[in-house]
């Protein structure tokens, strides 16, 4: 955490923020936001399947008494007017989404909203973007490539980590890679550095058939399932016996696949729109990368400084077409 502040040059000092209180890495976000100098932290908490409001609360807690920072930190299970009417930074948080337009209403107007990655993963679902428009608030999205952040970087690790969850090697592999986004050139290096051999399609019907030991899907997810029957049955006329379908990310219908004799990995579906596996599943330096940047992105605008394509920050700038009725990709990622 200290690191990552150093780094970024996160200061939010005399300023209020307003983010989740989490368990596991996810705890870190309002530590971080205290010890970048912030006046004041509210953590906002409520049930998920991550853990209860007691755990967010204790662990958030324990985190910012460690680093002597938790008098500046009040964990809230109701977010009142009075707390919105004093925010500079709100973070697009799990425990805060959907932020309605109720919620941005109430902040200042020269409030702004981290969304914690890059504007172009902006999901529709996640706040009221008309809101936004009329209040002026911008939506601030996190150069994730900026060498202090760098959360890219561990996208190629987290594929080799979730392909040895599956029970492959990885070195010695052969592995396609499907994927329509700026995700490839991490998720091919992180591969090949692993020693797979390696080749990357952007859409599915380009894939050939080859002795492939794994297909990695890594496409952005859009209003219908990125792998349905059309796809399913491409993907079974191009894979060997025994190889597995792998969800980093973009929704699959997985009954297609099964009526095609594919299997697929994880096991157990993740959420529509979410990724196949957590960045916090390789440990908690990506997280406290990101979450520091996001803040530091947020931050940079809050101060009005000006926003360049090699800088921090990334604005959301037109309103995107909803490309799913229950769109939600990542938080945790």
């Amino acid at each position: 955490m200290s690191r990552a502040l150093t780094e970024t040059l996160l200061d939010l000092s005399e300023l209020t923020v307003l983010t989740e209180a989490a368990t596991g890495a996810y705890a870190v976000t309002a530590a971080l936001a205290a010890m970048a100098g912030a006046k004041h932290v509210y953590a906002f908490t409520r049930p998920t399947r991550h853990g209860t409001p007691a755990e967010a609360r204790q662990q958030t807690l324990e985190l910012a008494d460690l680093v002597g920072v938790a008098d500046r930190i009040d964990v809230l299970e109701q977010i009142t007017p009075e707390v919105l009417h004093q925010t500079d930074i709100v973070t697009n948080s799990g425990h805060l989404r959907p932020l309605t337009a109720a919620l941005i209403d109430e902040l200042p107007r020269n409030a702004v909203i981290a969304l914690m990655f890059e504007a172009w993963e902006f999901r529709p679902k996640d706040l009221d973007m008309e809101a936004c428009l009329r209040r002026g608030i911008p939506i601030v999205g996190v150069n994730e490539r900026h060498p202090s952040v760098d959360v890219f970087s561990f996208l190629g690790p987290l594929c080799v980590k979730q392909l040895h969850d599956c029970g492959l090697s990885v070195y010695k592999n052969r592995i396609a890679v499907l994927c329509d986004n700026d995700f490839v050139g991490s998720l091919r290096a992180g591969l090949a550095s692993s020693g797979a051999s390696v080749d990357t399609f952007d859409n599915v019907q380009d894939l050939y058939r080859d002795e492939w030991d794994a297909i990695v899907v890594a496409l952005r997810p859009a209003a219908e399932p990125r792998i349905g029957s059309p796809e399913a049955t491409h993907l079974a006329a191009c894979a060997p016996a025994g190889a597995i379908i792998v969800q980093f990310w973009g929704d699959m219908d997985r009954t297609v696949l099964s009526e095609n004799g594919l299997a697929v990995w994880p096991t157990a579906p993740p959420a529509s729109g979410h990724m196949g596996i957590l960045l916090s599943e390789i440990g908690p330096d990506p997280i406290v990368r990101l979450q520091a940047g996001g803040l530091r992105a947020a931050e940079w605008v809050r101060r009005s400084r000006p926003v360049s394509s090699d800088g921090f920050a990334q604005i959301v700038t037109q309103p995107p077409i909803d490309i799913s009725p229950i769109h939600a990709r990542f938080s945790p990622r």
